[in-house]
């Protein structure tokens, strides 16, 4: 993937930022059931953007209803776009936005609020940085194609961030874990493990360090 397409795809990624800031601002029971509404939609969704048959039987019916010449462009003109940022891994299969509304319900529902903003903001801020610094910048790469550059990016970010709802041996712990969890991409995906295993570690640091 292109350094331009890994930026569109992380500008909406970056959306994942809604979660955190819904949870501060109208509090836990709101913020799950938007995550639950959301969930829904994707899963629903989610076999028109597999299935090249569904979506062609959809626009045939669009482009009869509404025979629009500027219609059928605009449609070409999305699905190029959500092609460029879809990875090869994800054409056949479930796509991150549906991992990641997974794994946002199941860290705001069992976690406490500090843990779930801070968890969900470092999958979200963590994941970008390292993937434009190391696709940018990084020049010490591993066999799976990851960098040096990449994870100290998330590192640092995930340090930052978690340093404004932790305290800092909690950020560093759960920073560290997050980071193996980003560079090894543990299945069944990172958008889904980063989530719950910095929330499962930055909970047990905290439990046992306070």
């Amino acid at each position: 993937m292109s350094i331009k397409s890994e930026m569109r795809r992380k500008a909406l990624h970056l959306t994942g930022l809604a979660v955190p800031a819904v949870y501060l601002l109208l509090g836990r029971d709101f913020t799950l059931l938007m995550i639950g509404l959301f969930f829904g939609l994707f899963v629903v969704l989610e076999p028109f953007r597999i299935i090249e048959e569904w979506r062609d039987r959809i626009k045939y019916h669009l482009l009869k209803i509404y025979p629009s010449p500027e219609l059928g462009k605009s449609i070409e003109r999305i699905e190029n776009h959500i092609e460029a940022i879809t990875r090869p891994h994800e054409r056949g299969r479930v796509a991150a936005h549906i991992y990641f509304a997974a794994a946002s319900f199941i860290v705001v529902y069992f976690f406490p609020e500090n843990v779930a903003i801070g968890a969900i903001s470092v999958a979200t801020l963590g994941d970008a940085m390292a993937a434009i610094i190391g696709k940018s910048f990084g020049k010490h790469r591993f066999k799976n194609g990851k960098s040096v550059e990449g994870s100290l990016a998330y590192f640092v970010t995930a340090f930052m961030v978690l340093l404004l709802v932790v305290d800092p041996l909690t950020a560093f712990i759960g920073s560290v874990i997050g980071t193996i969890v980003e560079f090894y991409n543990i299945p069944p995906d990172d958008n889904f493990s980063n989530q719950v295993a910095t929330a499962l570690a930055l909970y047990l640091a905290g439990f046992l360090t306070g």
